[in-house]
C-alpha cells in the first residue's frame, strides 16, 4: 500500500464524515436544496429526456444510426475526425439536452462504432443544453425575455461547434494515421448497413422495448441523484460559508473584467448547478442585461459540475477519459461568453429597435419559435409530474419481472 493511496484514503474518508455531519447540523438547509433539485428532475428532466433517451436506443439497434453513419461520413470525419454515427450523436445531444450525447456516445463506443479517441472527441461537443431549457427556463423563466434566448441559444450552439473543431486535434499524436481515400455517400451502401445492422438483432421486440426502457430510466435514475446531490452540496457550502474564499477570489476576477462583484454568488452556484447559478445571474439589478447574458452564457456552457459528474458516470464503464471533456467544457464557457458580448448587438439590440419602427411587415422578431418552446416548457411543469410516475412504474415492474 502506497503512501498516496493512504493519503486518497484519508481524505475521502475525511470529506465523507464532514458532508455527513454539516447535513445533519443544518437539516432544514439540505432539505429545501433536495427539493428544489428534486423538483426540477421530476418535473422537466425525466419526462424531457426519457422519449430521447428511449428512442436513440431502438435507433441503435434497427439500424438506423448505421445508416445516418454512412450518409454523414463524407462531412462529419473532415470536419471533427469522429465517424458519420457522431452526426446522429450531435444532433440529439442538442435536441434533447445533456447529458444525452455522453449516454450517446458511450453506446456507440460499446457497439464499436466509435475509437477511444473518436469518443472523447464526440463527446467534447455533443452535450449541450436543449432549446426548450434556453428558451422556456431561462429566457422567459429567469430573464422574462424571451428575445435573450435567440443570444443565448446562437452562441451556446456556435460555440459548440467550435469546441468540435478544436477538439478534432485531440489525440492526433496517439491515433494512427489512415491512408485511405475519403469515400464518397452512397445510398445503397447505408441502407444495406443498416439491414446487416438490424438483422444482427435477434431479440424479440418486446425484449428490446423492455431493455430500452429499463436502461433509459436507470440513467435518469442517476441523474436525478447527481442533480439533487450537487444542490444540497453548493446549499451547504454557501450555509458553512466555504464558498466565501472562491466568491472574493471571483470577485477579483470580476473586476478586472469591470463587471458587478454581485455576480460572484451567481458564478459559484453555477459551478456546481447551472439552473442555480443562472437563477441568481437573473436577479443581480447592478448589471446590465449584456453583462447577465455573458455570465450566464458561461455558466451554460460549463455545464457544471453536476452535469460534469453525471457524464463522467456515464463514461466511468468505457475507457473514454473525461479530462478531454472538462477542458472542452472550459473552452465552451469562453467562447459562449465571447459569441455572446459579439452576438447581443445584431441578434438582440437591432432586432428590438426593428420592432419599434412602422412597417407594413411582420417584426423581425416574430416570438413563434421562443413561444413554442414556453408553452412545451408549461407543459412539461404541469404533466411531467404525470410521466415521471408512469415511466418509474414501468421500470418497477420490469425490474421485478427481471429478478
Amino acid at each position: 500500500m502506497s503512501r498516496i493511496d493512504l493519503f486518497k484514503t484519508i481524505v475521502y474518508a475525511l470529506i465523507a464524515t464532514l458532508l455527513a455531519l454539516c447535513f445533519m447540523i443544518f437539516p432544514k438547509e439540505a432539505y429545501d436544496a433536495s427539493v428544489r433539485g428534486m423538483t426540477v428532475w421530476w418535473e422537466v428532466v425525466f419526462p424531457s429526456l426519457l422519449p430521447f433517451f428511449i428512442l436513440s436506443d431502438f435507433l441503435i439497434r434497427f439500424g438506423v444510426v448505421s445508416f445516418i453513419g454512412t450518409l454523414f461520413e463524407p462531412f462529419m470525419r473532415p470536419l471533427f475526425r469522429v465517424p458519420g454515427s457522431g452526426g446522429f450523436v450531435w444532433a440529439m445531444g442538442l435536441a434533447s439536452g445533456f447529458p444525452s450525447g455522453a449516454k450517446f456516445t458511450s453506446r456507440l463506443w460499446e457497439e464499436g462504432h466509435l475509437t477511444t479517441i473518436e469518443g472523447e472527441r464526440l463527446v467534447s461537443f455533443s452535450n449541450a443544453s436543449n432549446p426548450l431549457f434556453i428558451f422556456g427556463a431561462i429566457s422567459v423563466g429567469f430573464f422574462q425575455n424571451a428575445a435573450l434566448g435567440i443570444v443565448l441559444a446562437a452562441s451556446h450552439y456556435c460555440g459548440n461547434l467550435f469546441v468540435g473543431l478544436i477538439m478534432r486535434f485531440h489525440g492526433s499524436k496517439q491515433e494512427k494515421t489512415s491512408s485511405k481515400k475519403m469515400k464518397a455517400l452512397s445510398m445503397s451502401k447505408a441502407i444495406k448497413k443498416m439491414h446487416q445492422e438490424r438483422m444482427n438483432q435477434h431479440e424479440p421486440f418486446g425484449k428490446i422495448m423492455g431493455d430500452a426502457v429499463h436502461s433509459s430510466i436507470q440513467t435518469l435514475l442517476m441523474i436525478g441523484g447527481f442533480m439533487i446531490f450537487f444542490a444540497v452540496l453548493s446549499q451547504i457550502l454557501e450555509v458553512i460559508n466555504f464558498s466565501m474564499l472562491f466568491r472574493f477570489i471571483i470577485s477579483i476576477i470580476l473586476n478586472w473584467m469591470d463587471m458587478p462583484k454581485e455576480f460572484s454568488s451567481g458564478i459559484f452556484a453555477g459551478l456546481f448547478e447551472i439552473t442555480i447559478g443562472s437563477q441568481r445571474i437573473s436577479e443581480v439589478n447592478q448589471a446590465s442585461l449584456l453583462q447577465q447574458a455573458i455570465i450566464t452564457s458561461f455558466i451554460l456552457a460549463f455545464n457544471g459540475f453536476s452535469v460534469q459528474a453525471q457524464v463522467a458516470s456515464i463514461l466511468a464503464k468505457t475507457e473514454i477519459r473525461f479530462l478531454p471533456f472538462f477542458i472542452a467544457r472550459c473552452l465552451h464557457g469562453i467562447i459562449s461568453a465571447i459569441l455572446t458580448f459579439l452576438l447581443f448587438k445584431p441578434l438582440y439590440l437591432d432586432r428590438i429597435d426593428d420592432q419599434t419602427l412602422p412597417t407594413s411587415n411582420p417584426p423581425i422578431t416574430d416570438p413563434t419559435i421562443q413561444t413554442l418552446f414556453l408553452s412545451m416548457y408549461d407543459w412539461f411543469t404541469v404533466y411531467g409530474s404525470f410521466i415521471t410516475v408512469i415511466g418509474l412504474t414501468t421500470w418497477m415492474y420490469l425490474s421485478i419481472k427481471r429478478s
